[in-house]
């Protein structure tokens, strides 16, 4: 069944016949004629009782009306919502667990006080995880660190992050060559800090003895805090840390210590769910830059 042949079956019947249905139709009489035959034809079972030229509605037609009904109204619901360019509906959003942790929850109250018809649904993750599942279709939108690939992609510049590396309160300096953290505490492959981690060991001829994986940076922390190893992360994180009298900061050398934060979506794809939080980011930011 398709939308049309609903709707001319609705309007034989709400018009009382073929004749007055194809005027409102702007259709000749014998193609509407023609479509309710069809219909009847595709479900197998007569909708109207024909008495000469009078058409008088069957039980099964009664039943479909019912549903047609229905149909069409979801229909015009359906045009109506992707013609309104105001936000609504489920909103699919990717972000790395550092970005959800510090930097979303202002983002997303004014997102939620501005657009309430939006569901918001969020995924933590490694940019390159967030990426797939955006190109998979299973997300709107991330906010991932760069880099990030150009082609499949849009992309706004959210956040800009000074990154540190942190360790226990007593570690020695770590600037001189021969002072590394002899165990590296990291999120799994993917996770762009610790590449960026990787490379400062390799730029300085060394590399860790011993990789901790962990799922997030307050387990970092933990482990940070009682002398397990030191971690790179963005050094926003640290304000959401009570026990931060307990670790040392370090910083990094200038070609290192900056990363910036976009929001990305599918080239092509963007909608006015995601358009609303671009928004948000930049009016925030303005607002930063602002003396």
């Amino acid at each position: 069944m398709d939308l049309a042949a609903l709707r001319i079956f609705s309007t034989v019947v709400r018009e009382g016949g073929v004749t007055r249905a194809a005027e409102r139709l702007h259709r000749v009489q014998s193609n509407v004629t023609t479509r309710i035959r069809q219909l009847e034809d595709e479900l197998g079972v007569a909708l109207f009782v024909r008495a000469g030229k009078r058409l008088h509605l069957a039980p099964a037609g009664g039943v479909l009306l019912d549903y047609a009904d229905r149909l069409l109204a979801l229909a015009d619901e359906a045009q109506t919502a992707v013609r309104d360019p105001r936000p609504r509906g489920l909103f699919r959003l990717g972000a790395m667990e550092s970005t959800a942790a510090v930097r979303l929850p202002a983002i997303l109250t004014e997102y939620h006080r501005r657009h309430p018809a939006v569901t918001l649904e969020l995924r933590t993750g490694n940019p390159q995880a967030l990426a797939t599942a955006i190109l998979a279709g299973e997300l709107d939108a991330a906010l991932v660190a760069e880099p990030v690939a150009d082609a499949p992609f849009e992309k706004a510049v959210a956040f800009k992050e000074d990154l540190v590396i942190i360790a226990a309160a007593d570690h020695p300096p770590i600037g001189r060559k021969g002072a590394s953290p002899r165990t590296m505490i990291a999120f799994e492959h993917g996770c762009p800090h610790r590449k960026r981690f990787e490379n400062w060991y390799a730029a300085r001829g060394e590399m860790p003895e011993r990789t901790i994986e962990l799922g997030s940076y307050h387990a970092m922390l933990g482990c940070v805090v009682a002398g397990m190893g030191a971690a790179l992360m963005p050094k926003s994180v640290l304000r959401t840390f009570p026990e931060s009298r307990r670790i040392s900061v370090h910083k990094l050398p200038s070609d290192l210590n900056r990363a910036e934060t976009v929001l990305i979506w599918r080239k092509g794809a963007g909608s006015p769910k995601t358009q609303a939080l671009e928004r948000i980011l930049r009016e925030s930011k303005s607002r930063k830059a602002a003396p």
